[in-house]
């Protein structure tokens, strides 16, 4: 089974940042895509960004140029920085990961909080 680690998450003021982390326990396996939803009350999961292994990215609309997703391969790593955070942006934030010859894995999730 895939671990995923998540961390980062907090209450930060609207205009401020956070920066996520997912690290994937597993090293057997290559880590085609790591990448981030994210799931307010009420609402259904979004998708937030993500990162494939060729180094390309793409970015929910809602996001770009706010949010920028990297990856440390030697470290099975992914992080979210959230920059000009919003009020809109309160969820909780589920890092995905796809891995080839395993398949997918989602974490816990980490609350992220936008508020005066």
């Amino acid at each position: 089974q895939v671990q995923l680690v998540e961390s980062g998450g907090g209450l930060v003021q609207p205009g401020g940042s956070l920066r996520l982390s997912c690290a994937a326990s597993e090293t057997r396996f290559s880590i085609y895509s790591m990448g981030w939803y994210r799931q307010a009350p009420g609402n259904e999961r979004e998708f937030v960004a993500v990162i494939i292994n060729n180094g390309m990215t793409n970015y929910a609309d809602s996001v770009k140029g706010r949010f920028t997703i990297s990856r440390d391969d030697a470290e099975n790593t992914a992080y979210l920085q959230m920059d000009s955070l919003k009020p809109e942006d309160t969820a909780v934030y589920i890092c995905d990961v796809f891995l080839e010859g395993y398949g997918r894995s989602m974490g816990q999730g980490t609350q992220v909080t936008v508020s005066s």
